[in-house]
């Protein structure tokens, strides 16, 4: 199952993604309720297409939180000591946690804007959980239960103020810098343990930040667990798993497309601030 976000000439509302067997398109099927609310949604009956005038895909969840996982992967932690950015040698056997505030959420087609205080934009494709329940010190066993489904984040990063901050609230937790989508495909609809994460940069595939889910130190139910243990997650909360691979420089004019196998793509263009 995919759910949507999506804006009919601004006015905001939810669907399920729904392919169409006679054309082989998706579509959106509207829904009357709010699916992170608990309760019964139906559909209304109407039905858009994708590309149809005035509908536009937003980001699927306005969280009240993202959590990140910094060095996740071997190779994106090896990356990183390679740039000088790190002061330790290899991925941290803790996890290393951070966030980013609600304000930093764009949705597909979004821009991504590069503030005038840095000249070092960064990419990192990775897959994003979608919190479908209230989770207070989760048990690793029981994680997954309180888990919606999953979606495709570029967790954007201003590297040169990463490396000059004490903390990293300004490099990670800017505006713009999470984009969301396109949409959320249900937790049982994805292979989270071994999916594909690769990228591309203005239609050219980045080989260097491709990677798999399969490779992560710090388990999904790991993460959920330890992060619960600290800070309740709430409905629509986003975890960003972590980047897999090296990352890149990004331009404005830059168009990025994160895909995540079982998702689908998200695209995003950079506008200088």
């Amino acid at each position: 199952m995919r759910i949507a976000r999506f804006s009919l000439n601004d006015s905001p509302r939810y669907a399920f993604v729904q392919k169409d067997e006679a054309d082989g398109k998706d579509y959106l099927v509207e829904l009357d309720g709010h699916p992170l609310l608990g309760g019964q949604v139906a559909p209304t009956g109407q039905r858009y297409a994708l590309d149809a005038d005035g509908i536009r895909l937003l980001a699927p969840v306005l969280p009240s939180k993202v959590f990140g996982l910094a060095k996740n992967y071997e190779a994106h932690a090896r990356h990183m000591y390679e740039k000088g950015q790190s002061a330790e040698e290899h991925a941290p056997g803790n996890m290393v946690i951070f966030t980013k505030p609600s304000t930093s959420v764009i949705g597909p087609d979004d821009p991504i804007v590069l503030p005038a205080c840095s000249n070092d934009m960064n990419f990192e494709p990775e897959l994003a959980v979608v919190m479908g329940r209230v989770a207070k010190n989760v048990p690793v066993d029981q994680a997954m239960d309180y888990v919606l489904g999953f979606t495709c984040v570029n967790d954007v990063t201003l590297r040169d103020l990463q490396g000059s901050d004490p903390t990293w609230t300004r490099a990670k937790g800017f505006d713009t810098s999470c984009p969301l989508g396109p949409w959320i495909v249900s937790r049982d609809d994805v292979n989270w343990r071994d999916a594909n994460i690769s990228f591309t940069l203005n239609g050219e595939n980045v080989e260097m930040a491709c990677g798999t889910t399969a490779n992560l130190i710090h388990g999904i139910p790991e993460q959920i667990a330890a992060i619960s243990s600290f800070s309740t997650l709430l409905p629509g909360d986003v975890i960003m798993t972590g980047t897999p691979n090296a990352s890149g420089h990004l331009e404005p004019g830059d168009e990025t497309v994160v895909h995540v196998e079982g998702i689908g793509s998200l695209r995003n263009v950079v506008v200088r601030g």
